[in-house]
């Protein structure tokens, strides 16, 4: 059973059984596991289809540890206890090899390197606007990060090495006080399992989890975005007034006048002025109401939020857009899409008829035959071309023609 796409970045099908998922299809891991109960999968990815060592390996992530631009920490567990610290780390910063006992981790690997992308991209069976990111940590021997739960699913992946997991239900999250990292005070563990490369543990939210390394070990970790309630609403409504009070100054600056002001020509006379009068409480509901009850306007702003690109994410420009060339995404742009909108890096365009089919097949395969590019309208093109010059997208050579030979001559005939 072979999931590597023809195309990389391109979803698999929702019914077709993976390797990846242990033999169950997208949808059926969906139902019975996602956010329910966890699964080990053996041989999840084979081993010789694995990001090679120079890619993701050791040497690898120390490089990209020293990076300011990557997020990156270090812990360590000894006789005075655990540590924590935040890199960038130097080479020399870091622990020997052989000194049991720590590990690194670095988030956001698929930013910055073309294996860890494409590794990424096996799980865009969950939509990309919950996906958040690759991180890949190495451990020496003994290395790990205590017993904890995550707020968010997560795939464990072993790509090097091994590491021996324990993990439970949820039950008393309580944390050890006075450590710089959340340890669970009461961890019981009801399973144990010893991953090798290729092999995979899927784990729900809030299930506690320790993994140790055996020897030392490379483990990637997919992590998915959880919003909370409250951030979710703050960013939303947040974008709904900026939006609004952007409209009202355009409509200004054109000339139609200022927004209606609050009116009450019913107040009666009142022997208790201290009071908020209900009227103007209900006249400010209404008005919430106005501004969350478009949903066109809701789905703008969160659109716009889902796709903004993490912080410190840099993109470098491109060489312009020619015709009979195709687009690809760069592996950093978040491009997403909704009934109205399509969005990418945090920026909104409305979209209808065949540009807006076009783009979410841009956005939902991350590239775009010469052929579709083609049928784009003028302006879709042309938004297309800014894209690609900002380094959003790149544009892939335009396919040469095939050239035609004759007949080979005789020796006689030269």
């Amino acid at each position: 059973m072979d999931d590597s796409p023809s195309v990389p970045g391109l979803p698999p099908a929702p019914d077709q059984p993976l390797a990846l998922l242990g033999g169950l299809s997208p949808a059926r891991f969906m139902r019975r596991h996602w956010q329910k109960r966890p699964l080990l999968i053996r041989a999840a990815v084979d081993p010789a289809t694995l990001p090679a060592a120079a890619a993701l390996g050791r040497d690898a992530l120390f490089a990209l540890a020293a990076q300011p631009a990557v997020s990156s920490r270090l812990v360590t567990q000894d006789a005075r206890g655990w540590r924590l610290r935040h890199g960038p780390f130097g080479r020399r910063s870091l622990p020997p090899a052989a000194r049991p006992g720590w590990t690194l981790l670095v988030q956001g690997v698929d930013r910055h390197d073309e294996a860890a992308h494409a590794l990424l991209s096996r799980f865009r069976f969950v939509p990309d606007a919950r996906r958040d990111d690759l991180m890949v940590s190495y451990a020496s021997d003994g290395g790990g990060v205590g017993p904890h739960v995550d707020s968010y699913d997560v795939f464990l992946l072993q790509l090097h090495g091994q590491r021996r997991w324990r993990y439970g239900p949820p039950g008393d999250d309580s944390r050890v006080p006075g450590l710089p990292l959340k340890i669970l005070a009461d961890f019981r563990p009801t399973e144990e399992a010893l991953l090798a490369p290729g092999d995979m543990l899927y784990l729900p939210p809030g299930w506690g989890h320790e993994g140790v390394a055996q020897g030392e070990c490379v483990t990637a970790s997919v992590g998915f975005r959880a919003p909370a309630r409250d951030e979710l609403a703050q960013e939303v409504l947040q974008r709904c007034l900026d939006a609004a009070a952007e409209a009202a100054e355009a409509a200004q600056a054109a000339g139609e006048g200022e927004p209606p002001l609050y009116r009450d020509p019913a107040q009666p006379a009142t022997d208790r002025p201290g009071e908020v009068p209900a009227a103007l409480l209900d006249a400010a509901a209404r008005e919430v109401q106005r501004l969350v009850g478009d949903r066109s306007a809701l789905a703008c702003s969160l659109g716009e939020w889902l796709s903004e690109p993490p912080p410190g994410v840099a993109f470098e420009p491109g060489r312009p857009l020619r015709a009979g060339q195709a687009v690809r995404l760069d592996r950093r742009t978040r491009m997403m899409w909704d009934a109205w909108h399509v969005f990418v890096n945090g920026e909104s365009y409305r979209a209808g008829g065949r540009d807006a089919r076009l783009m979410r097949r841009l956005a939902d395969e991350r590239r775009l035959a010469a052929a579709d590019v083609a049928r784009l309208g003028d302006d879709a093109r042309a938004l297309l071309g800014d894209w690609v010059r900002s380094g959003w997208a790149a544009a892939e050579p335009a396919a040469q023609p095939a050239r035609r030979r004759g007949p080979r001559s005789s020796p006689s005939e030269e």
